[in-house]
C-alpha cells in the first residue's frame, strides 16, 4: 500500500545537530459538520519543525493552510492527531494555559495587521510583554529598537491609522519579536501588501528571524516568498502533497553550512 502524503520526507525533516523540534504536530486531522455532510479540512497531516528552521507551508486557496497553522498553534483543537509546541503536548491544556504557552514562547504576524487602533505603534508592540508580566520601562526600550530596526523610530506614537499597511505590518513584526520567541507563524504576512512593500516586509520577516535564530513557519500561496523558506510544504485539499528537496534536510545551525 501506498505511503499516505503525511508520512512523507518532505513534511518531517529531522531536526539533526542536536536541535529539539519546535513544533512536532502528527496525524492532524479538522472535520466540521456542515449541511449534514462530514467536511475534512485537514487530512492526516504530519509536520515538524526544528529549532531556528524556517519552513513555508503553500497551497491554494481552501486548502487547510490556515486551519493547519490554527492546530498547530492551539488556536483550534484538532479532530484526531496531536500537537507539541516547545516541548509541551497542547491536548491536556485548557484555553488559559495554551494563552500562556503563546505568551511566552510564540509570535504572530497575520494578513490584516491586527494591531489595535486605540493604541500607539509603540504601545502595540509592548502588548505581548504586559500580557506576559515584562511591561514597564525595559520593555518599552525593547519596542523602540524593534520599531528601529522595522525602520518606524520616527513613527513610535503615531496610532495604526495614521500609518500605511506597510507601515502596520512593520510595526506588527516588531510586536511579534517582542518577547523573544521560540517560532514566529506568520499568516500570509504579505497578502494585504503592493509588491514593492510587500518585498520590504519580506526582507524584514527573514533578516529578524535569522538575528533572532526563531523557527518560522510562514503561510503563503506567493510561491517567490515560500521560495525564500529552507522548506516547503505543499497542501492540497488538507493533505500533504509533496515539498521541494531541501525539506528533507536539517536546517543548518548558526555558522553551519546549509
Amino acid at each position: 500500500m501506498p505511503a499516505s502524503p503525511s508520512s512523507a520526507p518532505s513534511a518531517n525533516a529531522s531536526p539533526g545537530n542536536g536541535r529539539a523540534f519546535v513544533l512536532d504536530a502528527a496525524h492532524l486531522s479538522k472535520t466540521f459538520e456542515s449541511a449534514g455532510r462530514r467536511l475534512t479540512v485537514v487530512d492526516d497531516v504530519t509536520l515538524r519543525v526544528a529549532e531556528g528552521q524556517t519552513c513555508a507551508i503553500v497551497g491554494p486557496s481552501g486548502s487547510g493552510k490556515t486551519t493547519l497553522l490554527g492546530l498547530c498553534t492551539g488556536l483550534d483543537r484538532p479532530t484526531a492527531g496531536h500537537v507539541r509546541l516547545c516541548g509541551t503536548d497542547l491536548g491536556p491544556l485548557d484555553e488559559d494555559e495554551r494563552a500562556a504557552l503563546r505568551s511566552r514562547h510564540v509570535g504572530f504576524v497575520f494578513q490584516t495587521f491586527r494591531l489595535i487602533p486605540t493604541l500607539t505603534a509603540r504601545e502595540n508592540v509592548v502588548v505581548p510583554a504586559e500580557l506576559a508580566g515584562q511591561g514597564g520601562g525595559a520593555a518599552r526600550e525593547r519596542a523602540e529598537d524593534l520599531l528601529g530596526q522595522v525602520g518606524l523610530a520616527e513613527r513610535l506614537g503615531h496610532y495604526p491609522p495614521q500609518l500605511s499597511g506597510g507601515e502596520q505590518q512593520r510595526v506588527a513584526l516588531a510586536r511579534a519579536f517582542m518577547t523573544e520567541p521560540r517560532i514566529l507563524f506568520a499568516d500570509e504576512p504579505t497578502g494585504n501588501l503592493d509588491a514593492e512593500t510587500a518585498g520590504a516586509v519580506e526582507d524584514l520577516i527573514f533578516d529578524l528571524n535569522e538575528q533572532a535564530g526563531t523557527a518560522l513557519v510562514l503561510v503563503t500561496h506567493d510561491e517567490a516568498l515560500a521560495d525564500r523558506a529552507a522548506r516547503q510544504v505543499h497542501l492540497r485539499g488538507g493533505r500533504v502533497a509533496g515539498g521541494d528537496a531541501r525539506a528533507a534536510r536539517p536546517a543548518a545551525a548558526p555558522g553551519e553550512a546549509p
